[in-house]
């Protein structure tokens, strides 16, 4: 996958005091019985179904809009300023209602800062044009390696309008689509575009990959992060997450979390208040073919493992890792470790690939995996296990 490139960027907004800062938040980016109701990514309401012609923008925003939140975050005593003032750390960004018990997704980097959450959520609801409606959000569960948070609020009285969830494995390139959010603290706003991509490789707040990301022309800004990017059907596909920016705004550049992986870890965070991966325990790049002919390496290319965690998955399979470092164009291969080119019957070309395929699988999951050595194949079985926390 194409690595991103110049300034990346949480499109979070920083506030500090009552004055907006268009301020970027630079990610590093290149419970007993209660009975819950677990989200799914269901068929589409009617007015959404396959075959009914596109929702126009205007279509979508007078449908959907009242589902769609700001999302205010404080992390309480920031210190004392230059002038002897206390500040207090703020963000804004966006979110949007999931169900009628209250829960609303955003983003992990709207209620989270290096591994803090934030001391209080205020949940902003557009009531018209000229209204809006403040009330107390409880931050549920964070989970950074996704991007994804979990917020709540009492339904009661607030009339709640879910969005319906559409399905990231089907979104097309080309496709047009929405995003509503609060950009620059201009509030509850619309923008339009297409797909430009799928399958981008996105890195959290935490430097983990998310794999399949959905990349758009849609404006994204400062204070989009965590809203819906929104379909011609009228059905949430990604949440709008970063940017790539060398000025720091929008430069038809947007990334979205595929809302496949942002349902798995609301039900998660829901149920459990974390969300499990498996981990195999491996680190690699991809290695193409044409670069490891001319390394003099007999393959097609795979996934190249550089390193293998000691006590991991992997080095119970008995997978190897590289130890001999060579550059090309500035790029630098750890070589002599295995190379993955098949994990059960899917076939792997790139690192990115296993990643993808793993991010499908839990803790305990069996896998087989296809590793060519020194110019031959063989196959080896890996049990899954959870993720370290620390990684």
């Amino acid at each position: 996958m194409p690595t991103l490139r110049g300034f990346v960027a949480g499109a979070v907004g920083g506030i500090l005091g009552a004055a907006l800062i268009v301020a970027v938040l630079v990610l590093v980016f290149d419970l007993g019985q209660s009975t819950r109701t677990v989200v799914t990514i269901a068929p589409s309401p009617a007015a959404y179904a396959p075959g009914v012609q596109g929702l126009s923008p205007d279509q979508i925003y007078r449908s959907l809009s009242g589902g769609v939140v700001m999302v205010l975050s404080s992390f309480g005593d920031e210190g004392v300023g230059p002038l002897g003032e206390a500040r207090t750390g703020q963000a804004l960004g966006t979110g949007f209602v999931v169900d009628e018990d209250g829960y609303i997704l955003t983003n992990a980097h709207v209620v989270n800062e290096q591994g803090r959450s934030a001391s209080s959520v205020t949940v902003v609801f557009r009531k018209n044009d000229s209204e809006t409606r403040r009330v107390r959000g409880e931050l549920v569960g964070v989970d950074v390696s996704s991007d994804v948070a979990v917020i709540k609020v009492d339904p009661k009285g607030l009339a709640l309008r879910p969005l319906p969830l559409g399905d990231s494995s089907k979104v097309v390139v080309g496709e047009p689509v929405v995003a509503i959010g609060n950009p620059l603290g201009y509030d509850f706003s619309i923008t339009s575009g297409i797909v430009s991509a799928t399958g981008r490789s996105l890195q959290a707040p935490n430097g983990m990959t998310i794999p399949n990301g959905i990349q758009t022309d849609a404006a994204i800004n400062q204070g989009n992060s965590g809203g819906p990017l929104i379909d011609g059907r009228g059905q949430v596909i990604g949440i709008n997450e970063q940017i790539a920016s060398q000025s720091g705004g929008s430069q038809g550049l947007g990334f979205a979390v595929p809302i496949n992986t942002a349902v798995r870890s609301l039900n998660q965070l829901r149920e459990n208040g974390k969300v499990e991966y498996a981990w195999l325990g491996v680190v690699g790049q991809t290695l193409s073919g044409d670069v490891a002919a001319m390394f003099g390496i007999d393959t097609q290319g795979g996934a190249l493992v550089e390193e293998v965690s000691p006590g991991s998955p992997a080095a119970a399979a008995g997978i190897r890792g590289g130890g001999r470092a060579v550059s090309i164009q500035d790029q630098t291969f750890t070589l002599g470790g295995d190379i993955i080119v098949k994990i059960d019957t899917t076939p792997v070309a790139s690192f990115d690939d296993l990643v993808t395929y793993l991010s499908g699988k839990g803790p305990g999951d069996e896998v087989t995996l296809t590793i060519e050595r020194d110019g031959k194949r063989s196959e080896v079985a890996a049990t899954l296990a959870e993720r370290p926390a620390n990684l």
